[in-house]
Order: structure tokens, then sequence, then C-alpha cells
């Protein structure tokens, strides 16, 4: 379904075609034209930066009290490295009290969050408390789960799932013995937790929760959705009879996930990432079908490594036809 008129973006190439029809006079157009290309304003800059930075400078500062204490483990005695880890906690979560729900208050409670995992790894590191690393890792997402819930922040909430993901690889590696018979039901475990918390935030992304209507973090999720699953697809499009039937699974998930990002972009009018998205997982699926089929089925090297560089260019230009021709129905424009 195309976008509405009024919804579409104000190119110059719309705008001369409103002026050719006499919808625009040539005073408005010039005008229209003038608000269409206008570079950010001076304000919006000062805003941009403002915001990058002070991104940067929490991640730094984080990154500087790693280091502090890996450089100066030995010299420090454990009272002092959970005692100035308790104060950089403290002190984060009260700033973050204070500065309320703006970007600063929520930079300063992920920080808070962040320094909580440093806490638990200082607290095992000098009791050798013998826990395994996935225990750390869900403890550190159980304990922050009270301040990830209260923040709205879905930078954070992403943070939490990217614990909860690593705790799920390292228990599937020290207490599952994982071995290849069982990665891909791995990979399908991933898939389907990241796919549940990406259709969850579209779920209440779509039902305008002021929040979640930045387009980052959910297509960030689309990745992490299609990450795995698409490692275990190309595995069983390659060897079928050496892999378990997760991996079957995971074909059929990735297969899912192309139909999700196609009806995802086409509810939102165009949402040309997850289109693309699905555009590589497919390229990826097919191109891995032939050449399992050049090189093994028909065992024709030579001949194969003449025929996959014209597979690939069919799929590129046909990709890149697909997404225009995708663009132009919805009404986005090409650097959207």
């Amino acid at each position: 379904m195309p976008k509405a008129p009024l919804d579409l973006d104000a190119t110059p190439e719309r705008l001369r075609a409103l002026a050719d029809a006499g919808v625009l006079p040539p005073a408005a157009l010039e005008r229209a034209h003038h608000l269409a290309v206008a570079t950010p304003s001076r304000p919006q800059w000062r805003g941009f930066l403002s915001t990058s930075l002070m991104g940067l400078g929490t991640l730094l500062v984080l990154s500087g009290v790693i280091y502090f204490f890996a450089y100066n483990w030995a010299a420090l005695h454990r009272f002092g490295k959970l005692g100035l880890i308790a104060v950089a906690m403290t002190g984060t979560a009260v700033a973050a009290w204070r500065l309320g729900e703006g970007l600063a208050g929520q930079l300063a409670l992920l920080a808070s969050a962040v320094l909580v995992g440093a806490l638990l790894a200082v607290y095992g590191q000098a009791y050798q408390t013998g826990a395994d690393p996935y225990e750390l890792f869900v403890g550190w997402a159980i304990l922050i789960l009270p301040w990830v819930a209260l923040s709205r922040f879905a930078p954070l909430w992403l943070f939490l799932l990217v614990l909860v993901n690593t705790g799920v690889v390292l228990f599937w590696a020290q207490v599952l013995d994982g071995d290849e018979d069982t990665v891909s039901w791995l990979a399908v475990a991933l898939g389907l937790l990241n796919g549940f918390a990406w259709a969850t935030y579209e779920h209440f992304a779509n039902v305008r929760v002021a929040w979640l209507q930045r387009r980052l973090v959910p297509r960030v999720l689309a990745v992490m959705t299609a990450g795995p699953l698409l490692a275990a697809a190309v595995v069983f499009i390659v060897a079928p009879s050496e892999v378990g039937p997760g991996a079957g699974v995971a074909l059929l998930l990735v297969l899912a996930t192309l139909a999700a990002e196609y009806a995802l972009h086409r509810h939102l009018h165009g949402e040309l990432f997850l289109l693309t998205l699905g555009v590589l997982s497919a390229m990826t699926l097919v191109t891995t079908a032939v050449g399992r089929f050049l090189f093994i089925d028909t065992d024709a090297e030579e001949l194969s490594l003449f025929i996959m560089p014209f597979v690939v260019i069919g799929e590129v230009a046909l990709a890149v036809w697909w997404l225009r021709n995708e663009a132009r129905t919805t009404g986005v424009t090409e650097e959207s």
C-alpha cells in the first residue's frame, strides 16, 4: 500500500512535478525547494554533537574504569576494588535519579548498569567464588532488570538482551557441553529469543509508545534475529546429512523472518533497511544453494568458478531493481 501524498518525502523531483501540474506557484516552489534541501541549523548541529559526545564520553569513561582495575589489580586491596566500584555505581545511579528522564540521566543509568557487571566480576575474582562465567551474565541481567524496566531507554533494553544472549551461549558451552550436533539448536534458541524481543518492540512501537519510535534498535534486533538462524541455515544447505534437525528448523525460521521483514516494510510504508536485510539473507541462501549444486553435486569446479560470479552479479542486479521498485511503490526516497 503506497503512502498518502502528504506523507511522501518532499524531494526536488516531486516539488517540480507539483509545479508542472500547477499546484505550486513559482514563489512557493522556490521556498519549498529551499526547505527540502536545507542543511541542519546551528542548534540542530549543536544538539547532535552534544548527544554524540555525551554517548561517546560515557563509553570512554566506562572503558577507563575497566582498564583502571585491570592495570592496578595487584596494587589494590579487595576492599578498595569493591569500594571504588560501589561508589562509582552509586554515584551514577544517584546522577540518573537527579537528572531524570533526559538523555544524560539515561546514560548515567546505563553506566550504572554496566558497573554492576564490573562489581560482580571483581567480587568473583577477589573471593574466588568458583561461579561459571554464564552465571555472571545471568546474574548481571537479573540485577539490572528493575533499572531497565524503569528506564524507558531502548539501548538499555538492548544491553540487557546482549547479556542474556551471552549467558545463553556460555550456558550451552559450559553446562550442556555444546558440540556440533547441538550448535544448530543454539542458533534456533538465539533466533527465537531475539525474534521475540524484536516482535515485542515492534508491537509496542505500533501502539505509539513514545520512547520506542526510533528505528535503530529494532533494526539491530532484526540483525540479531537473522544472524544465527542464517548461519545454521547455510550449514544445512551445504551438508544437510551432517547436521541435526535444528538446522532445518533454522532454515524454516529464516524464511519466516523474510516474510516478517517484508510485512513490516509494507506495514510501515517503507522500511528499506529490513527489506535490504531480507534481500541479503535471500541472496546468501540462493548463492549457497547454487554453489553447493555446482561445486558438490556436479563436481565441476572449473566451470563453477566461471559461473558463480555471474550468479552473484545477477542477484545483485535483481536485488537493486526490486528495492528501487519497492521504494517507488511505498514512496520512500532511495536516500532513506
